[in-house]
């Protein structure tokens, strides 16, 4: 079945759902695991779900229906779900409460079988491929009280036209493609999400032509690995809808800056192996795109970022962290750090050191490896022992603060363009904003300036936010 005939299907579950909660005040809560691209399923999730009828709800031992969106990047995760399921259990003998598992997770063959198992009162999982398909699976549960288990192993169609309920008024993300095809060996992403399969050109810029017309100032481009945007399907021949020239992300960057309405465009994550000279001139040059870019590093070894099959070295990433230095103004950097994988020595972590001193990241996110089922890294010899993991994850966070106070401190007296995302979630009296460096801002100001970007200068620094004053 065509994308667009299979939307029109799912529509008609959606109207038969809302006819079976009519007049019933039915509520439901989601969680939502791992990246931005989950935050961005889950958006469409709840647009799909109020669309029958269901109203949000930050309790989920109270709601009708709990949805878990969730990630297998990170072990952490599954003890986090288990647990958050193990805690409805009463809910559901009480209430009757739905529960749905839909997410990367569900993917895995060996956690759906435990989910089975050990909690037999899931009432539908459904994985990454068949997240459109929710109405359809959550029509049977109530109509026919037979459990769902939707998931596919290939790879799925995108799906255009499914509703959205977005978190924001002001800022949203927008997905310009799915899956990925670098296999990094500590990485289950293209085993759960599938090879990559990009979006055409014309829905993209129709969907942020929209939401700037709703109000939308901030867009985040988000993909596994954005800069390789219509690389396959330009590779294996396949037609996309070509609209205003926009045949790469290079040239996608481009069309998005010309949207009036939008005022700053943001992108994750790029891979160090694919990003052009074209990619660079297209940020240099375009106003509205932010210059903070997100460079994931992984590792600064050589050595250990072959076993990562990361496909490129130290040397290189340096390079072109050089390379945009000279060619962007103002840039800055932030990345991904994995310490600890498979094989890594001392002198393989000295290097990843290295590079933190070198580049001068704003941020950077770090993580201890953490095993996969089903990766090449997980068979691996030499898996470094925890305690060593924690003692190396404590070093590179005690050198990525120290780096960030002396960098914040650059700030101070400086006009920063603030993005006004709303009120500070510790204090109602202060209103928060983001720089184009990400740098999160407090400061006084009316309400009236959330949702616009205004100048701001920097009068004070607190490791994870700077704090600001309107001058008048």
């Amino acid at each position: 079945m065509e994308p667009r005939e299979e939307i029109e299907r799912q529509k008609n579950y959606s109207e038969k759902v809302k006819e079976l909660t009519k007049n019933k005040e039915l509520t439901y809560t989601i969680l939502t695991m791992g990246c931005q691209l989950n935050e961005n399923d889950s958006e469409k999730l709840c647009g799909m779900i109020e669309e029958m009828g269901y109203t949000k709800s930050e309790n989920p031992k109270q709601a009708d229906l709990c949805v878990f969106n969730t990630c297998c990047v990170r072990e952490n995760a599954e003890a986090k779900l288990f647990g958050k399921l193990g805690e409805l259990k009463r809910a559901k003998e009480e209430r009757g409460t739905i529960i749905a598992i839909g997410g990367c997770m569900m993917q895995e063959k060996h956690i759906t079988d435990k989910i089975k198992e050990s909690y037999p009162y899931t009432d539908i999982i459904f994985g990454t491929h068949t997240l459109h398909k929710f109405p359809e699976d959550l029509y049977q549960v109530l109509k026919k009280h037979q459990k769902q288990e939707d998931v596919l192993d290939i790879d799925g169609k995108i799906y255009e036209g499914l509703p959205i309920k977005r978190e924001s008024k002001y800022k949203a993300s927008v997905t310009i493609m799915n899956g990925c095809n670098n296999f990094c060996s500590y990485c289950i992403v293209p085993y759960v999400r599938g090879r990559e399969r990009s979006r055409s050109p014309k829905d993209i810029l129709q969907e942020i032509r929209k939401l700037a017309e709703e109000g939308y100032k901030e867009i985040t481009l988000l993909g596994q690995n954005v800069n390789s945007y219509l690389r396959v399907e330009r590779e294996k021949g396949i037609p996309t809808s070509e609209a205003e020239g926009v045949n790469s992300f290079a040239t996608l960057l481009k069309a998005i800056n010309k949207i009036e309405g939008i005022e700053r465009i943001r992108f994750v994550s790029p891979h160090p192996k694919d990003f052009t000279d074209d990619v660079i001139e297209a940020i240099s040059e375009g106003e509205k795109i932010a210059k903070l870019v997100h460079l994931p590093l992984q590792s600064g070894s050589t050595k250990l970022l072959k076993r990562m099959n990361r496909n490129y070295t130290k040397e290189q990433y340096l390079k072109l962290v050089q390379k945009m230095k000279e060619r962007i103004p103002g840039v800055t950097f932030s990345t991904d750090i994995i310490v600890g994988f498979a094989g890594e020595t001392e002198e393989d972590f000295e290097n990843t050191l290295d590079v933190v001193k070198q580049v001068g990241f704003e941020q950077v996110y770090m993580f201890i490896y953490s095993r996969r089922v089903g990766t090449p890294g997980d068979k691996m010899p030499d898996q470094v022992p925890e305690e060593i993991k924690h003692k190396r994850f404590n070093r590179l966070k005690e050198l990525v603060e120290k780096q960030i106070a002396v960098r914040n401190q650059e700030y101070i007296g400086t006009v920063q363009t603030v993005f006004v995302e709303g009120k500070s979630k510790t204090n109602d009296e202060l209103l928060t904003g983001r720089t184009d460096s990400n740098k999160v801002v407090v400061f006084e100001g009316d309400e009236s300036l959330i949702g616009q970007m205004i100048p701001l200068t920097i009068t004070s620094e607190h490791m994870w936010y700077l704090t600001g004053k309107q001058e008048k």
